[in-house]
């Protein structure tokens, strides 16, 4: 279960290891700072989010791993990121400890009744520097990587007991078997914990035939659906987390908005709103939520356009979503759509204005008492609305008849997604939960959506008339569900069209 283990290939560097030499290396260090952190924020918050959990599976043994290293290209990895629903549990986020793995352990009261959970932590901790890992290791040694935390300063900063990664396997088997302790795990987080958590199951005589390995297999899935529903409504903490992200967003964009004479100057210019948008995500947070879509002209009718590779150009617009993650693992999603020159033109103005007020009806759909569908069907017939009166839809369907979903759905050549999705630690948060709590659920309050309708009209759709075709413009905003309808957490970024012209020919002032 060692991260340097999961990687075996042959050597190609010198590595000494006679014993003169390994003291050498050991020896001859200051002392490490040996300070206990304090209990964070953000971990007194997932200790609430551990006990709901608990009460949803009583006496089973939950495994959530972090997720380990992934290759990029031979012996070089990704930047790690945490599983969402470990770093949700934990409190952990950005590059913290690969492999590492959360386990709530079921407790009894003294009449042997189920009794919560206690949270153990494994994980690879800091070793000694007489250890040949210390020096040689290049994917997790001190002198490679620098030097990860202790058991102890982990335990204090997380409020969790600790235990060395290669203790996991026997704590996996522990009582586990039929009438006794179950176990699930959230699989797709790491294969190899996976594999272990199948190996357990089987020889306990918790798996024996194919019934046995789907039901358990069932029984994983529900442990992750349960994860993600109960992301759908966030804290305190949480909201304050996307406050940040989205901040730090509009800043981005302000950038971005100044520096569009330079991206038209230099050629490439999508490339060069690219990176300054990540230059900006990177400083102010763990970096983007998500490839940004940087996509001038015709390539905004691309609705995920990440190659961002084209020229950028006066009299065209730019459409730019994208989003800042904090070092939390939050994620702002966010689009403006504007006028590179600083000046819509009519048809451009006709589009974004449309655009616009179907955003106004989804944004005032998002309320309590409605159901997270309402916000869709809101901002679509809007869209609808504009596409009949412009002699778009085909001749003789009614608005009544397009928005029919088993028999119209017409308008959706021109906007072909939907409204909202839920934000939060993942930019399609909540995604496992089913529909009844999602597309179906009610809107309560802590909630925080995205409100993001479009039009597309791709240069080559000889439906729309020629002045619309090759205009692509999405607005998209994240709000939080307040108790009376909702705030609009990127409300500091201009907005209306004329709001817009004037941010672009000032150089991104707001």
């Amino acid at each position: 279960m060692n991260v340097s283990e999961k990687q075996h290939k042959a050597e190609h560097r010198e590595r000494p290891s006679n014993e003169a030499f390994r003291a050498f290396m050991g020896g001859g260090w200051a002392p490490r700072d040996s300070t206990v952190p304090s209990l964070t924020e953000a971990a007194r918050y997932a200790a609430a989010r551990r006990e709901r959990l608990s009460a949803l599976f009583p006496g089973e043994r939950l495994v959530v791993p972090a997720g380990g290293l992934k290759i990029r290209s031979n012996d070089t990895d990704y930047v790690f990121r945490p599983h969402s629903a470990f770093a949700h549990l934990t409190g952990l986020g950005a590059d913290r400890d690969p492999d590492a793995v959360l386990v709530l352990e079921p407790r009894t009261d003294g009449a042997g009744a189920a009794a919560g959970h206690e949270a153990v932590l494994y994980f690879l901790p800091l070793a000694d520097r007489d250890t040949e890992e210390f020096f040689a290791d290049s994917r997790v040694g001190e002198f490679w990587v620098g030097a990860r935390p202790t058991l102890a300063s982990t335990a204090a900063e997380l409020g969790v007991t600790t235990r060395h990664l290669h203790e996991l396997p026997d704590a996996l088997a522990k009582d586990a078997g039929p009438g006794a302790v179950s176990v699930r795990v959230v699989r797709d987080a790491d294969r190899e914990v996976a594999a272990l958590v199948d190996t357990v199951r089987q020889q306990a005589g918790l798996t024996t035939d194919e019934a046995t390995v789907a039901a358990a297999q069932e029984a994983d899935l529900a442990l992750a659906r349960a994860l993600s529903t109960q992301r759908l409504v966030k804290d305190d903490w949480e909201v304050r987390q996307m406050e940040e992200a989205v901040e730090a967003t509009a800043i981005a964009f302000d950038a971005v908005v100044a520096q569009l004479p330079e991206a038209v100057r230099r050629g490439r210019g999508e490339r060069w709103v690219e990176g300054v948008f990540g230059l900006h995500a990177r400083h102010a947070g763990n970096g983007v939520g998500y490839d940004s879509i940087c996509a001038a002209g015709e390539h905004a009718t691309t609705l995920h356009w990440n190659r961002n590779t084209g020229e950028v150009r006066e009299g065209e617009l730019l459409l730019l979503d994208a989003g800042v993650e904090t070092d939390a693992l939050y994620t702002a999603d966010v689009t403006r759509t504007v006028p590179v020159g600083g000046t819509f033109s009519r048809a451009q103005r006709k589009v974004y204005e449309a655009v616009l007020a179907a955003q106004e009806a989804g944004l005032a759909a998002a309320r309590p008492g409605n159901t997270f569908k309402d916000i869709h069907a809101a901002a679509i017939t809007v869209i609808a609305e504009h596409l009949l009166e412009w002699g778009l839809l085909p001749e003789g369907v009614t608005l009544e008849q397009t928005l029919d979903a088993d028999t119209g759905q017409y308008h959706r050549r021109w906007m072909v997604h939907g409204t909202s999705h839920h934000l939060g630690i993942d930019v399609h948060d909540c995604a496992l939960a089913l529909r009844e709590d999602y597309l179906e659920g009610e809107l309560r309050e802590g909630m925080v959506l995205t409100v993001e309708p479009g039009l597309y009209f791709k240069s080559d759709d000889l439906l729309v008339p020629e002045e619309l075709r090759g205009i692509g413009v999405r607005i998209e905003d994240d709000v939080v569900i307040t108790a009376d309808g909702c705030r609009n957490l990127s409300a500091m970024l201009p907005r209306t069209a004329d709001e817009v012209e004037a941010w672009v020919r000032a150089g991104g002032t707001r």
